[in-house]
């Protein structure tokens, strides 16, 4: 017979069991991940970044603030909170440390500190939101609820945006950039942001695909794909199939260690294809002679500008946001030759001449190794346990990536950009699944 206090012991013994400790590290991780790239201004075209260091008395920027400012706060109560002490030092990364005390250098020699320092907070957010991201679920079917979750929420709003609000979902005519009317951009501000985000969210369905989510899994990546196809980004859509032939390939035909060859080796020529032929004069009169006329629309125009400015200051830079939109720039005369007019160029279309730029040429190697060298050399170091191959190969499609998208397109260590919080994502995400076993459920 059951006595009334022994039901009451059952409730409060089932209420505890439906909030344990691993499933409020699961809703607090799916939270962050959901947040961070949904951001609070979807359907922005001018976007979350823009604002966040705006005018408070603007409609909407203190949301931004508080609401990035309160994420930030949430990650680290959670970390102290629901993470082991063993994973938040794995987390202090040397490289890590060395580069964020670079940036914070750069910030103190800004032309604006002030708004330089806003910035960096809002980066140090976006890293330790990430870092939780990665450091709160227990199992890796907890970890599939928080790709899930995010994902399906990016991808579900994105489409619905496309029915119900054609104008913030898609370029259209009217704007700056009038070439891209049509292509979809979703809930971000730019399909040079939705490509991307939308091709990560692809290796997390092929992630939950390899899991046994096949529905789940399957349905995220179809619908992340035919969303990267009609972005109109040709790079991201050749750049994806790359990805996962070189880190999926190796690992399914049993040579696992071909893969950092692979992603070493594709980095190198990346490098040497696109910068080199600036800065390398025989790749530049290689190039000539192969393919006539090849600048990235327009952007060897930038980087060679970029060379100039980096040559004067090579070894601190200029500071943090002090090249692009100020009078060094804006003051510089256009030449009749110019594929592009540098004076209103909001950056360097190439996230490592612009490292170079803000931080000097130190910094630029540092971040080289901080997100090239260390994650192949932790993908190395990745225990042959399933899931822990299963988030392996999740985490450097996601590095490789990005890291690879870098040479034409400027987000590293920009404030909440997802494109930028996916690299910190994969970069973690690597060094966590090298060091610990990760459970199946």
């Amino acid at each position: 017979m059951s006595s009334t206090e022994s039901l009451r012991r059952t409730e409060r013994g089932a209420v505890g069991a439906g909030f344990s400790e691993r499933r409020i590290a699961t809703i607090i991780a799916s939270l962050l991940f959901t947040v961070m790239l949904v951001s609070f201004r979807p359907f922005q075209p001018t976007g979350a970044l823009e604002s966040q260091d705006a005018d408070p008395a603007a409609g909407g920027d203190i949301v931004n603030q508080v609401g990035f400012l309160s994420l930030g706060l949430l990650a680290i109560f959670s970390l102290l909170c629901y993470v082991d002490r063993r994973k938040l030092a794995a987390l202090l990364s040397p490289w890590w440390l060395l580069l964020l005390g670079f940036f914070f250098l750069s910030v103190v020699n800004a032309t604006d500190p002030a708004a330089g320092t806003r910035a960096a907070i809002f980066t140090l957010m976006g890293i330790i939101s990430m870092a939780a991201v990665i450091s709160l679920p227990r199992d890796a079917e907890s970890f599939s609820y928080v790709i899930a979750i995010g994902g399906f929420t990016v991808v579900g709003l994105s489409y619905f945006g496309l029915v119900a609000l054609p104008n913030q979902a898609m370029h259209t005519a009217f704007e700056v950039e009038s070439e891209h009317a049509g292509l979809w951009r979703g809930i971000f501000s730019h399909k040079n942001v939705a490509g991307p985000v939308m091709a990560c969210l692809s290796f997390g369905g092929l992630y939950l695909w390899r899991r046994g989510w096949t529905r789940a899994g399957g349905l995220l990546f179809v619908a992340a794909m035919v969303f990267v196809f009609n972005t109109g980004s040709k790079t991201t859509a050749g750049l994806v199939p790359l990805a996962i032939l070189f880190v999926m390939m190796p690992s399914l035909i049993g040579m696992r260690l071909l893969t950092p060859i692979l992603v070493a080796a594709t980095l190198i020529v990346t490098a040497l294809a696109t910068l080199g032929i600036v800065f390398i004069e025989p790749l530049k009169e290689l190039a000539n002679e192969l393919a006539p006329g090849l600048d990235y629309t327009g952007r060897t125009t930038l980087w060679a500008f970029a060379g100039e400015m980096i040559a004067q200051r090579p070894w601190l830079g200029y500071g943090f946001q002090s090249i692009w939109g100020t009078p060094l720039v804006q003051d510089r005369p256009l030449w009749f030759d110019d594929a592009w007019d540098i004076r209103g160029i909001v950056h360097g279309h190439d996230s490592y001449l612009d490292i170079a730029l803000s931080m000097g040429l130190p910094a630029t190697v540092v971040a080289a190794i901080t997100f090239m060298l260390v994650p192949i050399r932790d993908y190395m170091r990745v225990p042959l346990y399933r899931e822990n191959v299963y988030l392996g190969d999740l985490f450097m499609m996601v590095t490789l990536f990005i890291s690879l998208n870098g040479f034409l397109e400027t987000f590293f260590l920009r404030r909440a950009d997802p494109v930028w919080l996916f690299l910190v994502f994969g970069a973690l995400g690597l060094r966590m699944t090298a060091r610990f076993p990760m459970p199946g459920q």
